[in-house]
């Protein structure tokens, strides 16, 4: 039984971690795969980024931008193509492809969506992130297209964080630039994704994630594998807390699988 925790980067001005990916690997067994939304990485980064990780480690690599916000799905065969063709080095690691839309990607938006996912290829996992209200307020239309082809609706969830008025930079540009939408905690499949973003400070953020231990420990007793990625606003200590939040989970449940031990760094205490 295992459960798959990670932060939204691998690399921190906070986190000393000698190795970068390799060193974070050792500390968490998913991550975030920011980078590729921005552009399709180098066949050099890929090789990297295999040499640096173990096979079980998960990647849920974004799409990059060009396919997503700025041809919003359509006429994007090549590079889709192209994507692919670049990431297959890492094999298994790709756990899910993940297809995050704009806020401005709504319901009238859904057949390209549906066409997109349809031509994906069957062998790759896709999970979508929307950040459109309407999504929210009458989900099944959604769920629907999501569901003819098996892909995960991501679960972000930002209650937390709007749950009080921000306090400090990090949490006041936070509040400008994510989303504030319901939380929603259905899974569509046997592979769920969470990205949980809670305060700066530890023990808000550690109290807010008490309703996703409840989740994860339901979806491990009902078989399904998830990937929980921990976020806080200035990220300084999303590397500890994404661990403890493995702690609470394997307390709870003691067949866990534990994490690796970190490579040897400067001190990052998880109290």
């Amino acid at each position: 039984m295992r459960v798959h925790v990670g932060c939204a980067m691998w690399t921190h001005p906070a986190w000393p971690l000698p190795e970068r990916l390799r060193s974070y690997a050792s500390w968490c067994n998913a991550v975030e795969g920011n980078t590729t939304f921005y552009a399709t990485p180098a066949a050099s980064t890929i090789s990297s980024w295999v040499d640096q990780t173990p096979p079980d480690f998960r990647l849920l690599l974004k799409l990059p931008k060009a396919i997503t916000h700025e041809r919003r799905l359509g006429d994007v065969a090549g590079l889709v193509r192209s994507f692919l063709d670049t990431i297959e080095p890492l094999g298994e690691r790709v756990h899910a492809l993940w297809v995050q839309l704009p806020a401005s990607f709504g319901p009238p938006d859904l057949g390209a969506l549906a066409a997109f996912l349809r031509r994906m290829p069957r062998d790759r996992r896709l999970t979508v992130e929307v950040r459109h209200p309407a999504f929210f307020a009458h989900p099944q239309r959604l769920e629907q297209v999501l569901g003819e082809v098996g892909a995960e609706w991501v679960l972000f969830d930002t209650t937390v964080l709007f749950g009080a008025p921000p306090l400090g930079p990090a949490e006041e540009e936070a509040w400008q630039q994510k989303p504030r939408l319901p939380r929603r905690s259905q899974a569509l499949t046997a592979h769920p994704v969470v990205r949980y973003i809670g305060r700066d400070d530890d023990a808000q953020t550690v109290e807010g994630w008490q309703h996703w231990v409840d989740t994860v420990v339901g979806w491990l007793r009902e078989g399904r594998s998830p990937t929980v990625f921990v976020h806080t606003p200035d990220n300084a200590r999303a590397l500890v807390l994404a661990r403890r939040f493995h702690d609470e989970v394997r307390a709870r449940l003691p067949d866990v699988e534990p994490l690796p031990e970190p490579l040897p760094s400067d001190p990052l205490t998880l109290f």
